[in-house]
């Protein structure tokens, strides 16, 4: 099967999916979203409304119940990436970091990890060993690269799926919840990281429920409520400052001197 050459302005557009796991459990309801090219976009969310879901949507490990996505382009379907060549520009270009790494790291060293997607890539071994290293030093874990992940600490982890990723060096980045479990320096060094990514020229597309991690790193932010809907999407500054959308979808409280105010 042929394809339309993967160029368009929008990475990705999400219409009127919806997807529901087993027992009729719903998961998204009826989401419009579009990605632009080069944003970095928060998906901003309440646990369970969805957030995790759409980002696996967009890397095709899941598809649709109802609705359509598009990727660069073309439809992003079963059937679409089981065409070599479709699948394979695909994943040379989107990858995801899971909110738990524990399940996404897999390799019995760092090093391994790291090489794992290049070596996919059919590059020379010079350029696999080229790419690995500069991953390495990006992400300030040489010292570990003889380790196993799984002992590695949370925030090792979580830098050594970003590295396994830096490696493949993809035009789109999907991060689920990539701010948890990590003190104040590790969720620091995160932001300079995926500050640097945008000003790469790299899409980022953020799932979140953490507001000041969102502020920092928001082109454009898209809220989901609780009923599994995008209820906003628009500028960083308005939505974090409209406090009782923050509020309707369960990302912000009123303290009772607040709600004082309010009902006077």
């Amino acid at each position: 099967m042929r394809y339309a050459a993967l160029n368009t302005k929008n990475i990705f557009d999400v219409r009127q999916v919806s997807f529901e796991y087993e027992g009729n459990q719903t998961a998204l309801d009826r989401v419009d979203l579009s990605v632009h090219a080069g944003e970095s976009l928060i998906i901003l969310g309440a646990n369970g409304s969805g957030k995790s879901t759409l980002l696996k949507l967009l890397d095709g490990l899941y598809f649709p119940a109802d609705g359509e996505i598009y990727a660069f382009g073309n439809p992003l379907t079963e059937e679409a990436l089981r065409d070599d060549d479709f699948n394979f520009a695909f994943r040379r270009r989107v990858g995801l970091v899971f909110q738990d790494t524990d399940v996404q790291l897999f390799s019995a060293s760092v090093l391994d990890e790291v090489a794992f997607a290049p070596l996919q890539l059919g590059l020379s071994p010079a350029e696999v060993n080229r790419r690995v290293d500069a991953a390495l030093e990006a992400l300030r874990i040489e010292k570990l690269r003889e380790r196993a992940p799984h002992r590695l600490s949370g925030g090792e982890q979580r830098r050594v799926a970003l590295a396994s990723l830096l490696s493949l060096n993809p035009d789109v980045w999907l991060l689920d919840e990539p701010s948890i479990g990590l003190d104040p320096r590790s969720q620091s060094w995160l932001i300079e990281f995926i500050l640097k990514q945008r000003s790469d020229g790299k899409t980022v597309i953020t799932a979140t429920h953490d507001l000041t991690f969102a502020e920092e790193i928001a082109s454009r932010i898209c809220v989901f409520s609780e009923d599994h809907r995008v209820v906003a999407a628009g500028d960083p500054q308005e939505i974090l400052e409209d406090h009782d959308l923050l509020h309707r979808c369960n990302l912000a409280h009123y303290h009772a001197h607040q709600m004082e105010q309010v009902y006077k």
